[in-house]
């Protein structure tokens, strides 16, 4: 696989470049599409950065990130988040991407209920479906490992996140990370089951020994994750997106851009 079928998540380069950087970047390296996360599109503002993708000639694999409905505390924190979620669809639909990531939630501050907080996952992404159907945004659903399962996401495994787009129906679909999905035993079948409802597909690596179970994810290779098999499973499925590279690792934050971008270009090419 070659620069031309790959995408650059910014969270990769997140401390080097700003979003006008990693646009340049990728432009530069010939790389096919860029996934940008909210913070970096404010930043830049989010006519600015639509324009500057589209003169660049990127795809957008995906926008980073909707979410969190269960952050808030009481019916203003949940309507809160719901609020945010629909600016996040319409910045989504600015950039045409093509797909807005949902980090889901985790527990709800005032709650130890995986239970409660799971049917809160569920009524956002019920109260908010129609307005992404609306934009032309799918939600791509991201399963998170279950030690996120606390703060980041009750969505631990692919199956639980087919299950809920199997309840919300059209415009959801699934996220799939490797880092976060690679241990479940069951994960060959539901590739199988998502199928076309793969709308992103992200890559790096699980480092052994791991030191920080959030930021330090390795280079594709690094690692002990059998990417180009699921890889290969998921293009099986029927997914035909780009593969996106998200590395979120102090080690790598603290390395040339350029050094950091290459070595993405090459592992991709090598084990995808």
């Amino acid at each position: 696989m070659s620069a031309h079928l790959m995408s650059l998540n910014t969270a990769t380069v997140r401390e080097q470049m700003s979003l006008r950087q990693c646009i340049d970047a990728c432009a530069r390296f010939g790389i096919a599409g860029i996934s940008p996360w909210r913070d970096g599109v404010a930043a830049m503002g989010v006519d600015k950065a639509a324009r500057a993708i589209r003169d660049a000639g990127l795809a957008v694999s995906g926008l980073c990130r909707g979410g969190m409905f269960t952050a808030g505390v009481g019916a203003a924190g949940r309507q809160a988040a719901l609020d945010d979620n629909r600016r996040a669809i319409d910045e989504a639909a600015a950039l045409g991407a093509s797909c807005l990531v949902m980090v889901c939630g985790g527990l709800a501050p005032d709650s130890k209920d995986l239970s409660v907080a799971r049917a809160r996952v569920q009524d956002g992404l019920m109260a908010i479906l129609p307005h992404a159907r609306a934009a032309g945004v799918p939600l791509a659903l991201e399963p998170l490992h279950p030690m996120t399962c606390a703060d980041r996401s009750v969505l631990s495994t692919l199956g639980q996140a087919l299950d809920l787009c199997d309840a919300l129906g059209e415009g959801a679909g699934v996220a799939l990370d490797v880092y976060h999905v690679w241990w479940d035993p069951d994960l060959s079948a539901q590739i199988r089951r998502a199928g076309t409802r793969i709308l992103a597909f992200h890559v790096c690596d699980w480092l052994m020994p791991t030191t920080d179970t959030v930021f330090d994810r390795g280079m594709p290779g690094d690692g002990v994750i059998e990417i180009r098999a699921i890889h290969d499973q998921v293009t099986a499925a029927g997914y035909r997106g780009l593969t996106e590279v998200e590395i979120l690792s102090h080690a790598w934050w603290t390395r040339d851009a350029d050094h950091v971008i290459a070595t993405c270009i090459d592992r991709v090419a090598a084990y995808c």
